[in-house]
C-alpha cells in the first residue's frame, strides 16, 4: 500500500516536482520513496512505500518492466499475484524479487495492460508509462477501494493518490468547483468522477484512463457492476446452505491474510466484521488480532458485543474506549486528513480505531462492502415495499401517511422508540421515519433511492449558482425495468456511495497513520457471486444479508450478533448543540459561508435555527456544510496529516 504522484509536461526535467508531490503523501508510505523521470518526455512518475509484501529492495518503485518498455507507479495489492507469477514463469518469466508490483510488470509486458489487469484479484490504483509510444494510463480497482486523481496543472498533466500531493506543483491554487459542492450538499460526499476542484477529477472504478501524447485522451471502463448485476439476473445460481459462497469468502479472506508485516482485523460485532474475524480464526494456526473502539456515551457504544464475539473466536483483542473530548478533538483534523471535504462524521471513529490499530498491526481487515454486497441497508430491506406501495397506493394515501410520520418532530419519534428494550431499540428513529415520509410522497418509483441517500431537505440547494451534477453521476442511472428494486439499490450504492463515501472514509482514515485495510467483502468474485444468487436468497422476510447470516451462524451463535444495526454512529445532533456548538456557529455565520461562492446563508441558517432549538435534528444537511466551510478555511493554514488523533489513554487488551 502506498501513494503515488506524477507529472507530465511540455518540457524540462519534472523530477524535483514529482519528488515534491510524493513528500505530501509520506503518510501513506513511511518506509521508503522513489522518483523515475523521463526528461526528454517531460514525464516523472514518484512513490511512498508501505512495504508490506516483499520488504527489500527488490519492492522498491517507481519499476520498470522486465522488457524495459513499462514503468509503474503502483498503489494497492494483487492478491492472487502468486497465481499469476507461477503462469507468467511457466511462460519464460524470470524474477529477481518477491512483489506483487513486480507480477504486475510482468503481466503487462505479457498480455498488455487490459488483459492483465482483467486477470488481477486485488486492489490497485497505478500510473502506467509506455516509453515505446508515449502514453500514460492511470488504472483504477473496479469498486474504487484505493483513490486516484488527475487533471490539469499549469498546462501539465498530473495525478496522485491525493488531492495534497497535486497542490504541491508550484502551480496549483485551491478552488472549489460548484458542482462539487453541490454534491457534497446533496449526498455528504464527491461520488467518482468529481473531485473539489474544479481542472480535476477521480479516475471512475473499474476504469483505465490512457493520455496520448497529443493530448487525446481515452476512458475505458473494464468492469461495471450493472453488466455483473444483469449477468446474475440473466443466469441465477442456486447456493444451499450458501456452502459455495462461504468457500469464495473464506479464499477471499484468506488470500488477504498474505503479508509479510503483522495483521489483524477491525471488529465492531457487526455482520459483516464478525464474518470476516470467524474465516480469519479458521484460517488461522494462532489467535488474530482484534480491534474495536467504543464511547463513554452507552447510546453509541458496541465495544460488549464486539468483546463477546472475539472471547468466542479466540482473539487477542484490544479496544479504545473513547471519550467524548478525545472524539471531538478529531473534528479538527477532518479537513486535513480527508483532503477533500468530506461529510460522513463516522469518519471520526474511524480514524481513532485506525490510529489504534497501527500502534499493533500494519494491515487491518475490515467487514465495510458487506451491506452493498449482500444487501445489508435497511433501504434495501424496504425497497420492494416502497416500490410496491409507490405503484399501488393512490398519491393522496401515500402523502397522508407521509404527513403523519412527518408530523412530529424526529425527537419526539426518538422518545417513543426510547421505551423499546435497548435490544430492539432502532437509532435516530425519527430520523429515519422522516426519511420515509419523505420516500412515500415521491410519485415516481425510480425517485424513491435518491430521496433516501440525499441528506439536504427538499429538492433546492442553499445555492445562487444552479449549476447541479445530473441525477445518474449523483445517485446512478435509473435502474432497467423488471430490475429488483434491492438489486437496483445495491447497483447504484457501488457506483456513487461505496466509492466516494465508504472507501474514501477507510482508506484515509488508515492510510494517515500508515496501516493498509483490506476489504474481503469486496472482492469482485463475491459480489459477481452475491448478485447471482437469486433475489429471495439474498433477502428473506424482511432480514438482510441472508448469506452472510447463514454463514456466520455456523462459527459464531446467533445470539452474539443478531442485534439492530448501528453502524459506527456518533452522537454528531447533541455535539452540534453542545461542545461543537461554537465551532460551528464560526462557520456558519453569513461571512463564514460567503467565501463557499455561490452558497446562500439564509436556508442553511434557518436550519441551524431549528436544530439548536431542538425543533428537528439536521444534522446530515449542516455536516457537508460545516465541512467545506472547514476546508476552505484549512487551504490557508493546512494542517498535517501524518499525526494520528491523540487517545487519552492507551488502548486495553482485553482477556
Amino acid at each position: 500500500m502506498c501513494g503515488i504522484a506524477g507529472i507530465w509536461q511540455g518540457g524540462g526535467d519534472p523530477r524535483p516536482i514529482a519528488a515534491a508531490m510524493a513528500a505530501a503523501l509520506a503518510h501513506r508510505g513511511p518506509d521508503g520513496d522513489g522518483v523515475w523521470g523521463d526528461p526528454a518526455a517531460g514525464l516523472a512518475l514518484s512513490h511512498r512505500r508501505l512495504a508490506i509484501i516483499d520488504l527489500s529492495e527488490a519492492g522498491r518503485q517507481p519499476m520498470v518492466s522486465p522488457s524495459g518498455r513499462y514503468v509503474v507507479t503502483y498503489n494497492g495489492e494483487i492478491y492472487n499475484f502468486a497465481a499469476l507469477r507461477d503462469d507468467l514463469a511457466a511462460q519464460g518469466a524470470r524474477f529477481r524479487g518477491g512483489s506483487d508490483t513486480e507480477v504486475l510488470l510482468a503481466a503487462i509486458d505479457a498480455w498488455g495492460v487490459a488483459a492483465a489487469v482483467e486477470r488481477c484479484v486485488g486492489m490497485f490504483a497505478f500510473a502506467l508509462w509506455d516509453r515505446r509510444d508515449r502514453r500514460l494510463t492511470l488504472v483504477r480497482d473496479r469498486v474504487g477501494i484505493k483513490p486516484l486523481l488527475w487533471g490539469r496543472v499549469g498546462g501539465a498533466v498530473v495525478f496522485a493518490s491525493e488531492l495534497r500531493a497535486i497542490a504541491a506543483h508550484p502551480d496549483y491554487r485551491p478552488a472549489m468547483a460548484p458542482a462539487a459542492l453541490a454534491a457534497l450538499l446533496r449526498l455528504g460526499h464527491l461520488p467518482p468522477p468529481l473531485s473539489i476542484h474544479p481542472d480535476l477529477r477521480q479516475v471512475p472504478p473499474g476504469c483505465r484512463v490512457t493520455i496520448k501524447a497529443d493530448g487525446r485522451v481515452e476512458e475505458t471502463r473494464y468492469w461495471d457492476p450493472r453488466e455483473i448485476a444483469a449477468a446474475g439476473l440473466a443466469a441465477p445460481r442456486r447456493d444451499p446452505g450458501f456452502r459455495e459462497t462461504e468457500a469464495l469468502l473464506a479464499d477471499a479472506v484468506g488470500r488477504r491474510m498474505v503479508a509479510d508485516r503483522p495483521v489483524g482485523a477491525f471488529l465492531s460485532g457487526g455482520i459483516d466484521s464478525t464474518t470476516v474475524t470467524a474465516l480469519m480464526a479458521r484460517a488461522s494456526d494462532r489467535p488474530i488480532r482484534t480491534f474495536t473502539i467504543g464511547f463513554a456515551d452507552r447510546d453509541y457504544d458496541e465495544s460488549a458485543s464486539a468483546r463477546a464475539v472475539a472471547r468466542h473466536l479466540g482473539t487477542e483483542h484490544t479496544e479504545l474506549i473513547v471519550d467524548e473530548a478525545t472524539a471531538l478533538d478529531v473534528v479538527a483534523r477532518l479537513p486535513s486528513l480527508f483532503d477533500e471535504p468530506f461529510a460522513d462524521a463516522s469518519a471520526i471513529p474511524t480514524a481513532l480505531i485506525a490510529a489504534m490499530a497501527r500502534q499493533h498491526v500494519v494491515v487491518a481487515l475490515s467487514g465495510d462492502g458487506g451491506d452493498e454486497t449482500f444487501a445489508g441497508y435497511n433501504r434495501h430491506r424496504l425497497a420492494a415495499r416502497l416500490d410496491r406501495l409507490t405503484r399501488a397506493l393512490p398519491r393522496s394515501v401515500r402523502r397522508g401517511v407521509s404527513r403523519g410520520l412527518a408530523g412530529p418532530v424526529p425527537a419526539a419519534w426518538d422518545r417513543v422508540a426510547a421505551a423499546l428494550p435497548r435490544r430492539l431499540r432502532p437509532r435516530q428513529a425519527g430520523e429515519k421515519l422522516h426519511k420515509l415520509a419523505r420516500s412515500l410522497a415521491v410519485d415516481d418509483p425510480a425517485a424513491v433511492y435518491p430521496s433516501l441517500v440525499g441528506q439536504w431537505p427538499g429538492a433546492a440547494l442553499p445555492l445562487g449558482d444552479p449549476v447541479e451534477p445530473p441525477g445518474d453521476l449523483l445517485y446512478g442511472a435509473d435502474p432497467p425495468a423488471g430490475w429488483p428494486a434491492a438489486l437496483a439499490m445495491q447497483v447504484r450504492d457501488v457506483e456513487t456511495y461505496l466509492a466516494g463515501d465508504i472507501l474514501t472514509k477507510v482508506d484515509r482514515a488508515t492510510m494517515a497513520v500508515g496501516l493498509e485495510a483490506r476489504v474481503p467483502l469486496l472482492d469482485h468474485r463475491v459480489i459477481a457471486r452475491a448478485w447471482a444468487l437469486a433475489p429471495a436468497e439474498r433477502l428473506s422476510g424482511g432480514e438482510t444479508k441472508r448469506p452472510l447470516r447463514a454463514i456466520l451462524d455456523r462459527h459464531v451463535p446467533p445470539a452474539l450478533t443478531r442485534r439492530p444495526k448501528s453502524g459506527f454512529a456518533v452522537p454528531l445532533h447533541r455535539w452540534l448543540r453542545g461542545p461543537l456548538r461554537d465551532w460551528a456557529e464560526d462557520l456558519l455565520t453569513p461571512a463564514g459561508l460567503t467565501v463557499l461562492g455561490p452558497i446562500e446563508p439564509a436556508p442553511i441558517r434557518a436550519l441551524w435555527a431549528d436544530h439548536l432549538a431542538g425543533r428537528a435534528n439536521h444534522q446530515y444537511a449542516l455536516w457537508p456544510v460545516l465541512m467545506a466551510a472547514a476546508w476552505w478555511r484549512a487551504q490557508a493554514a493546512p494542517v498535517s496529516a501524518s499525526a494520528p488523533p491523540a487517545s487519552p489513554s492507551p488502548a486495553v487488551p482485553v482477556p
